[in-house]
């Protein structure tokens, strides 16, 4: 696979705004070139991945690469979005790393039963961020074979 077809929409998913801030200069910093979305709860994650409401104009666009996603967030919490997301059979292929303040034992176990392709705790510093998002640049970008994120859509009933 080229390093072009690589550079899929990386999709953050968080209600803090310094947490979205701190994560675009850790991408800016380590030279990420992948496209970055960000929006601010698992309500509009799921409309934006259905298709619906105010992203309705997006049917027939990619799906991101990976989506990186907090539990704790307003009006449709992450382990709901999770759910809803790995139930459904158009989009249960896109990789969702949680990455959230909570070390909880059951948020860990609750986030890889509901179908998380990884859990990481958010670090403090935007030094370890920056190793954190290398990381994950190196693994889920250069490393993985993810399925194409143009997958056909099949009617939603």
């Amino acid at each position: 696979m080229s390093a072009e077809s690589r550079l899929f929409t990386i999709l953050m998913v968080d209600d803090d705004p310094d947490d979205r801030m701190l994560f675009r200069e850790a991408c800016d910093e380590i030279r990420l070139r992948n496209p970055l979305e960000f929006l601010e709860n698992g309500e509009q994650l799921v409309d934006c991945l259905k298709r619906r409401g105010a992203y309705a104009d997006r049917a027939g666009d990619p799906y991101p690469g990976i989506i990186l996603l907090d539990l704790n967030m307003p009006l449709k919490d992450g382990r709901e979005a999770l759910a809803e997301i790995k139930e459904d059979p158009n989009l249960q292929h896109i990789p969702i790393i949680v990455l959230t303040t909570s070390k909880d034992e059951d948020d860990i176990l609750a986030s890889y039963g509901l179908g998380a392709s990884s859990y990481i705790v958010k670090p403090i510093s935007l030094d370890r961020l920056m190793r954190v998002v290398n990381s994950i640049g190196e693994y889920w970008v250069e490393i993985v074979e993810a399925p194409r994120s143009e997958i056909k859509e099949e009617p939603i009933d």
